[in-house]
């Protein structure tokens, strides 16, 4: 038996001590935890105590809690570099991790059809033709990224549902000879509620990161508008800054903000 904690405050000292057995690699990434009875009796403290230790570090995103399965060690958290295009699949290959991908759905809409910011972001006419997908993307079957997308269908005609499996930045590239030119985002924190939260297999209200985008192909057309969200213990954004930029007043101009001629 493990020897008992003594000092306040218990929780505490427990969650360190739950966590100094992962960090041993007495449990490996993605395997099931100890059950909260088992740690309760180990331990000698109560079964709220054990809950809230281990709550707090699937707060932290050492563990995770999958509904109706149980508590697992969680794995290394996918990247995500804020500083070019990169893939899902090959992101998720160089992290030793499978990709997959489930059509959830995949139409095509008439701009004047579409939310008014995707026809604003694609420059389209309400005639325009854009083609719509929902795509759940998984990472060893794990759930990790809900993908709505709207693409200008005369960008890459005849896309139909079996390319949608893979990679689209590869699928633009090779097979319609596209050259992608970059993005605009904006990245804002969200909770997870219904449906979404379903689909991700993530609590209601647990955190995630949505990600408004549109992309450019060589040229500046619009090729893509993408509302995208991302697991929040899934994922680590990545960015390198540069050096500080301090900015100077202009002669005459105040830190208020005020210009005196």
């Amino acid at each position: 038996m493990a020897a008992p904690l003594v000092r306040d405050p218990i929780y505490h000292q427990l969650n360190q001590a739950l966590r100094r057995r992962i960090r041993e690699g007495r449990f490996k990434a993605g395997a099931r935890f100890l059950p909260e009875r088992e740690i309760a009796r180990e331990f000698g403290v109560s079964r709220a105590t054990v809950n809230k230790a281990v709550s707090t570090l699937i707060a932290e995103g050492v563990l995770e809690f999958r509904k109706g399965v149980g508590t697992f060690v969680r794995g290394e958290a996918l990247d995500y570099d804020l500083r070019t295009l990169v893939s899902f699949t090959d992101k998720a290959r160089a992290a030793g991790k499978v990709p997959a991908t489930r059509i959830l759905e995949r139409d095509v809409v008439l701009a004047a059809r579409a939310p008014a910011e995707v026809a604003r972001a694609l420059a389209a006419s309400p005639r325009d033709r854009l083609v719509h997908m929902v795509r759940l993307r998984m990472a060893d079957r794990r759930p990790v990224i809900l993908e709505r997308r709207w693409v200008s269908a005369a960008l890459c005609p005849g896309l139909e549902r079996a390319h949608l499996e893979d990679s689209l930045y590869s699928l633009w590239t090779r097979r319609y000879g596209l050259s992608l030119e970059g993005a605009d985002q904006s990245i804002r924190a969200v909770p997870l509620r219904g449906k979404e939260a379903a689909l991700l297999g993530a609590p209601p209200g647990a955190a995630a990161l949505l990600v408004l985008s549109t992309g450019y192909v060589e040229g500046g057309a619009p090729l893509w508008f993408e509302r995208t969200l991302y697991r929040g213990d899934a994922y680590e954004f990545r960015n390198r800054l540069g050096g500080l930029h301090v900015a100077r007043p202009a002669i005459g101009t105040f830190l208020t903000g005020e210009t005196h001629a």
